[in-house]
C-alpha cells in the first residue's frame, strides 16, 4: 500500500469517482488506500459535491508550507512521548476526526474528541484542549457540553480543583445504552400513531414495522453492551516488541 501524501492526480481520480457516484471504499481500492484517507481528504476539501482536485491540491500544499513555518507552540513543541513520530500523529488524529464527522458528530466536537482519544491520560482541561486545537475556551466549552449530552465524554476535578474532560473505557457502554434508550420514545410514539391512523392502513402498518424493528435491535444491543462489557475492563498484554495480545486466563 502506497504512504505519503495524495498526488495531484490521484485527487484528480478521486474527483472523477465522486463524479461517477463511487463510494469512497471503492475510490480508495482503486487508488490503494486507505479508506479513511479518501474520507478525510473530501471531507476536508468541500464534500463530495464540492470537491475539487486542484483546490484541494493547492490547499494541502498550502496546509504544509503554514506547518512547516508556523513556531512550535505549547504542548506541540513537546517531545512524543514513546519515540512516536509527531506528524503522523497529528495525521492520525485528522484521520480520526473524520471518522468521528463522518458518524455524525459536528466538526469541532469531533476534534475535542479526536484530541482528548489520543492522548495517553485520555484527559485534558479546557485550556489544554484550546492550546492543542488552537481555538477559543468557548469553542471547547460548547464541544464538552454537546458530546456530555451524548455520554462521549465525562468531567471530573482534579486536585488544582481544574476540571478535566475525560474519555474512558466506560463512556462506550454508556454511550451505547442511550442510543438504544433513545428508541423508547420513538416506539412508544410510533405504536400511539398506530390507533389513529387505523390498524391495518399502510402508514399505520408502516409505522407499527419501524416500532416493531426498533424494539427488537435495541433489545438485542442492550444485552449485547452487558455481554462485551467485559471486554472493556480486560487488559492486553504487550509483549516485548510492542504487539498487542489478549489478556491470558490464568490467575
Amino acid at each position: 500500500m502506497p504512504g505519503g501524501r495524495l498526488t495531484q492526480q490521484e485527487r484528480q481520480q478521486i474527483a472523477v469517482g465522486l463524479a461517477d457516484g463511487l463510494a469512497y471504499a471503492e475510490i480508495a481500492r482503486r487508488l490503494d488506500r486507505p479508506t479513511s484517507t479518501i474520507t478525510r481528504e473530501v471531507t476536508r476539501n468541500g464534500g463530495p459535491t464540492g470537491y475539487r482536485a486542484d483546490l484541494a491540491h493547492r490547499a494541502t500544499q498550502q496546509r504544509t508550507h503554514q506547518r512547516r513555518q508556523a513556531p512550535p507552540q505549547g504542548s506541540q513543541a513537546s517531545p512524543q512521548p514513546y519515540g512516536r513520530d509527531a506528524e503522523a500523529v497529528r495525521d492520525y488524529q485528522e484521520t480520526l476526526t473524520t471518522v468521528f464527522m463522518t458518524s455524525g458528530l459536528p466538526k469541532m466536537m469531533a476534534r475535542v474528541l479526536g484530541c482528548l482519544y489520543t492522548t495517553d491520560t485520555g484527559s485534558l482541561t479546557a485550556s489544554e484542549l484550546a492550546q492543542r486545537l488552537q481555538v477559543s475556551p468557548a469553542s471547547i466549552s460548547k464541544a464538552i457540553t454537546f458530546l456530555e449530552s451524548l455520554e462521549l465524554v465525562r468531567r471530573e476535578r482534579d486536585k488544582r480543583r481544574r476540571e478535566r474532560y475525560i474519555v474512558d473505557d466506560d463512556l462506550w457502554y454508556r454511550s451505547m445504552i442511550r442510543s438504544a434508550r433513545a428508541n423508547d420514545e420513538f416506539i412508544e410514539t410510533a405504536r400511539q400513531g398506530v390507533g389513529i391512523l387505523g390498524h391495518g392502513t399502510p402508514a399505520a402498518t408502516r409505522l407499527e414495522n419501524a416500532a416493531r424493528f426498533l424494539d427488537f435491535t435495541s433489545e438485542g444491543l442492550i444485552r449485547a453492551a452487558e455481554q462485551g462489557r467485559e471486554v472493556l475492563y480486560s487488559r492486553t498484554e504487550t509483549t516485548p516488541d510492542g504487539t498487542a495480545t489478549p489478556p491470558s486466563d490464568h490467575a
